[in-house]
């Protein structure tokens, strides 16, 4: 993790040093609004078993170019996104097979619906065209998430779970409520865009997050050592320019 951490940190310093060089000059804003699916799941210490929870995300972003520097097209990308994150629990026996509830004698299921509002900030590089045509992009940065509510989806009490049948133990986190509203981390992804002279840009992108802090408190006296969300999104994005570069240059 620490790995990956320092490669985003030097992607977004290199990014920045390139910003700062003296290259082909851009003065150009663009906004728009994007909207995707989000697969997440919570790293949990000690670990729980897991399937991808699925929601959707959506919101605004805005989009500064400053310059090309050779072949790369620099920019600096926010957003304002909502989003449906949280944790499906695979609750199996060691058969792989799923457990029964005693009581009600279904199949156990647990859901936790958790909505933030997601604010990363990326350095971006894209090769390609820029105002007509097709661009290779690739973007990271940190992200910050503020917490909004939660919602248990579960069809068997869970203050009685069959603990008999099934593999996994740790059913603590069943119970527990968000700790910590706010949550940071690092994101990173790659995509193309498709630009319309005058019309505008349209972009798809391939995102993954980790999450640095964790939603339930981690000290001794704690439960979970670690309870980091994870995601990644598949989203599209449609951008229109409210500032352009007067430059014969730009394709």
């Amino acid at each position: 993790m620490k790995r990956l951490s320092l490669i985003l940190v030097l992607f977004l310093l290199v990014s920045l040093n390139a910003v700062a060089q003296v290259g082909d000059h851009r003065d150009e804003l663009a906004v728009g609004f994007s909207g995707g699916y989000v697969l997440s799941n919570v790293g949990f210490m000690p670990e729980v078993p897991q399937d991808m929870h699925t929601g959707l995300t959506g919101g605004f972003t805005l989009r500064y170019t400053s310059e090309k520097y050779f072949s790369s097209i620099c920019a600096i990308v926010a957003e304002v996104n909502y989003a449906q994150l949280g944790w499906k629990e695979r609750i199996l026996t060691p058969d792989d097979n799923p457990v029964i509830n005693s009581l009600t004698g279904l199949a156990e299921e647990y859901r936790r619906d958790m909505t933030y509002i997601q604010v990363p900030v990326f350095a971006r590089m894209g090769w390609g065209r820029e105002r007509r045509g097709l661009q290779f992009f690739a973007q990271a940065g940190p992200q910050v998430g503020f917490f909004l509510n939660e919602k248990t989806v579960a069809n068997f009490d869970t203050t009685k779970p069959n603990l008999a049948d099934r593999t996994s133990k740790i059913v603590a986190q069943d119970s527990m409520s968000v700790e910590r509203p706010i949550e940071y981390g690092i994101a990173g992804g790659v995509g193309l865009e498709f630009s319309i002279n005058k019309v505008g840009h349209f972009l798809l992108e391939g995102r993954y997050y980790y999450g640095l802090g964790d939603i339930f408190g981690n000290s001794k006296r704690d439960y979970f050592g670690r309870s980091n969300l994870s995601n990644i999104v598949i989203k599209m994005t449609y951008l229109f320019d409210i500032r352009r570069s007067k430059n014969s240059k730009i394709k």
